[in-house]
């Protein structure tokens, strides 16, 4: 049985209430603990109390249990350095399909009690309550603490929830008992919580902002939301005077259970082990970059102005380029010669790399394509209609079934360099849903049903 507490110390003297009730409204923020190693120990119950660690297959920490985290294991932490702190620990590989029906499942419970979740990442959500006490029969702590123990209970795994009155308070609360922990803030207790919250802790204010609130007399969160309005209005933008909102109480920002489909930016990026120094292979991982980025771009209609090319040696060293395209485009054959051209400014011979990436700018709505003054009127046409087709096999054969081939190095198993698989020297285990196939699978095209369910204890 999983008994849901506050920890609000009840001996401390209690400042004067906001002038609102405990509930006008009621929102949960979900945080899945340490969600992909979580993940790893429900499909295998025998990592349960090891500590366990993912990315084998990039060299360095993607995620680690909480076993692992109290070794002084945290992430990015390279994989050699894990073995000296913790010999005993199980470094697996990241498994994201297994994660992301593990996440799908999440959402799937949260969504028996309510539509109204906003799915913020794969491992938390926002959820609104408002005014479910009734036909939920309980009080909303009671109802949180049931949508806990249910995810818990069916996926192995544990959650942190925080509820209050806006999306800024629950996620403070989620944060303040990791892991497995429920934190209500109820109105009447908001002022009581935030005096003893650093105001860097609070969600939406970085470091540079909590050396300016410092600058003005500024240290917890309560010096913060305790401010006249008119003052925050003087000295903070809207962003921050948002929070001020949100840290009194007041919603500035709604659950949202629209899927995001308006972008600034799109970004992909890679990071492959062994590293390289294999120019067409480094290439090749920065032309799929593009490819992936406008394949995220055509699925939502957009179109760009230009793109940041960026190159990782393994030394951790950036080189970036920024390029501007001659129309608005989602078409890596329309900007292959602008990824070659910048590609070379940034590549430095002999040089080993460990990871490209693509942020594509400037985006707009379809229908804002122009021609430039001297190409051929019909060029436009017949580029998009060979996306079309191009994105038509993708959705019956798999992603990048047609690909540009100049990015095939990527695709392809072996490096031309050294003709090995990539991950190798120890790290190119198969996560197991890899190794699994259900009648009418293939390598690149998986159907979205979970398996080992059975496992899941």
């Amino acid at each position: 049985m999983i008994v849901c507490k506050s920890r609000l110390a009840v001996n401390m003297p209690r400042p004067q209430p906001l002038m609102i009730g405990s509930w006008p409204q009621a929102i949960l923020h979900i945080d899945a603990d340490a969600f992909f190693a979580s993940c790893e120990q429900a499909v295998h119950p025998e990592y349960r109390g090891r500590p366990v660690i993912t990315g084998k297959e990039r060299g360095i920490v993607a995620a680690a249990s909480y076993e692992a985290k109290a070794k002084g294991i945290s992430r990015g932490t390279p994989l050699w350095e894990v073995l000296k702190i913790c010999p005993d620990a199980i470094i697996v590989p990241s498994d994201y399909e297994t994660y992301s029906l593990f996440s799908k499942r999440m959402f799937e419970i949260m969504r028996r009690f309510t539509n109204l979740v906003e799915e913020y990442s794969i491992d938390e959500a926002f959820i609104d309550i408002t005014g479910l006490r009734r036909p939920l029969r309980g009080s909303y702590q009671d109802i949180a603490c049931r949508i806990k123990e249910t995810i818990e209970r069916e996926l192995g795994i544990t959650v942190s929830v925080g509820l209050s009155l806006s999306k800024v308070l629950a996620k403070i609360g989620s944060k303040h008992r990791k892991p497995a922990g429920l934190t209500p803030i109820s109105g009447r207790d908001i002022l009581l919580f935030l005096r003893g919250l650093d105001v860097e802790k609070v969600w939406g204010i970085g470091p540079r902002t909590a050396a300016y609130c410092r600058q003005l007399g500024m240290r917890t969160a309560f010096d913060f939301a305790s401010k006249p309005g008119d003052w925050i209005a003087e000295k903070f933008t809207k962003p921050h005077q948002e929070i001020w909102e949100e840290l009194n109480g007041r919603q500035a920002y709604p659950v949202t259970t629209e899927e995001k489909s308006s972008y600034h930016t799109i970004s992909k990026t890679r990071t492959f082990t062994p590293p390289s120094v294999d120019k067409e292979y480094v290439f090749a991982q920065l032309l799929k970059n593009m490819e992936n980025a406008c394949i995220k771009a055509r699925r939502h209609r957009l179109l760009a102005k230009g793109a940041v090319f960026y190159l990782k040696t393994q030394e951790f060293r950036h080189e970036a380029v920024e390029a501007a395209f001659s129309r608005v485009t989602a078409y890596p054959l329309d900007v292959i010669d602008i990824v070659r051209s910048s590609f070379e400014e940034m590549y430095r011979p002999r040089t080993s790399y460990r990871a490209t990436g693509v942020v594509l700018l400037g985006l707009a709505p379809e229908g804002n394509a122009q021609l430039s003054l001297f190409e051929p009127p019909l060029r436009l046409e017949r580029m998009r209609r060979l996306y079309e087709a191009v994105d038509a096999l993708a959705g019956r054969l798999g992603k990048h079934a047609v690909h540009l081939a100049g990015s095939a190095a990527a695709h392809n198993t072996p490096q031309s360099s050294s003709a090995r698989p990539q991950h190798a020297n120890g790290r190119g285990d198969i996560p197991i849903r890899k190794l699994t196939r259900l009648k009418g699978e293939t390598m690149r095209k998986h159907l979205t049903i979970p398996l080992l369910l059975h496992r899941v204890s």
